[in-house]
């Protein structure tokens, strides 16, 4: 058995096939994986990384098969899956995802190619444990995939604390010792045991506190839709194809960045946190559906409109649009009168939850800050789609 001082539960207990996981080099690589990407450029102590979280996430899983009475391979299942669930990020965890994805088609929950073959396949041979089992629990498939890959998961459990932890807000707190001591399986779905409705609400009150204030702030934002700029160009005029920048940690994608031509600006721009400002910021009812359902292809060529409107490069507009609101963690099972039901259905917190998530949605417009001034109004390839916007250099 190994213990490992941990900054968010203490003392945690590694053993048996989870031990000798965490010394191969797929698990070795997520200590050089920052869990929230270009976050430390809003928050300098966001430096934590997906082997932490990975940790703490088995952590979280064993304490609920516990719980649950769940033991033997089954059980071993999990405990491998919770640390593996996270070998396949990219570099800067999502934030390049898209990129990556567009070329391979694969996601970071495909993993088989890691789980399956090497290293980590010997080791759960070793101990017993069928690979194939362990890939298709991280892609969310079987029952028991719900305790790592589901709606009331441990992996959120973790991030949610491990974030507002290492950020410094108060926002992420939420009791996951009672969240995981109220799990039960209803006819093969996870749902909170009766009397939790508000456990689950505050589970959800964490994540839409965390997102405007850590996951989408500004400078995040921006600084994301600069790496994957970057990324593209790095793509698209190197011998770098989409696998090995798949396979890349933080620091090789930082470094090859830097040093390529076509990605050298971007990536000196992100090491000295020189990022582009907001030349446009548009709230969701003022942005029509051709530009909100855009593919990525058509919002290039938004950019590309708006570049030549402003008489700029092509390099210095980008054109943010994140997808529509959406909140997964509503549709979690809560044990009400014996009967399981939805939380948007029962929750009017929930419900109020969603509409703030979509008055909290912002379309962004960013270039350097000498490219132009805030007019007030949107550049011509937005106002195709009416937006009044809001304008801002902050």
């Amino acid at each position: 058995m190994t213990t490992i001082k941990d900054s968010v539960h203490d003392h945690i207990e590694v053993s048996g096939v989870a031990a000798d996981l965490l010394d191969t080099p797929p698990v070795q690589r997520l200590r050089r994986i920052k869990q929230l990407g270009t976050v430390a450029l809003v928050y300098p102590s966001a430096n934590h990384t997906r082997f932490e979280h990975s940790l703490g996430v088995y952590h979280l899983a064993d304490r609920a098969l516990a719980h649950l009475d769940i033991a033997g391979q089954r059980a071993d299942r999990v405990r491998a899956a919770a640390i593996l669930h996270d070998v396949g990020h990219s570099p800067f965890s999502h934030n390049v995802e898209d990129v990556v994805a567009r070329r391979t088609g694969k996601e970071h929950d495909d993993v088989d190619e890691l789980v399956t073959e090497g290293e980590v396949a010997a080791v759960l041979d070793d101990h017993g444990v069928d690979p194939d089992a362990v890939a298709a629990l991280i892609r969310g498939d079987g029952e028991l995939a719900q305790l790592v890959a589901g709606e009331l998961d441990v992996d959120r459990m973790d991030y949610l604390v491990r974030d507002a932890h290492h950020t410094g807000v108060p926002y992420g707190t939420i009791d996951h010792g009672r969240l995981v001591r109220e799990l039960t399986f209803i006819d093969g779905d996870l749902v909170l045991d009766e009397g939790n409705v508000q456990t689950a609400e505050s589970l959800l009150l964490a994540r839409a506190l965390m997102n405007p204030t850590v996951y989408s702030h500004h400078v995040a934002r921006i600084s994301k839709s600069m790496l994957r700029r970057g990324a593209e160009a790095l793509l698209e005029t190197t011998e770098i194809d989409a696998e090995q920048l798949r396979r890349m940690d933080d620091h090789q994608l930082s470094v090859a960045l830097r040093t390529h031509d076509a990605s050298r600006a971007f990536g000196r721009r992100l090491a000295d946190r020189d990022l582009y400002k907001r030349a446009v910021w548009a709230e969701m009812g003022d942005v029509g559906d051709d530009l909100l359902d855009a593919s990525h292809d058509e919002i290039r060529a938004f950019e590309a409109e708006v570049a030549a409107d402003a008489d700029v490069g092509e390099d210095a507009v980008i054109l943010d649009v994140p997808g529509r609101p959406s909140m997964r963690e509503s549709t979690t099972g809560v044990l009400v009168g014996g009967e399981v039901r939805r939380l948007d259905e029962q929750s009017t917190l929930v419900r109020a939850l969603q509409v703030a998530q979509r008055e909290q949605w912002r379309l962004g417009v960013y270039a350097p800050e000498a490219t132009w001034k805030p007019s007030g109004r949107p550049p011509s390839a937005c106002s195709a789609s009416r937006p009044t916007a809001r304008s801002s250099a902050t």
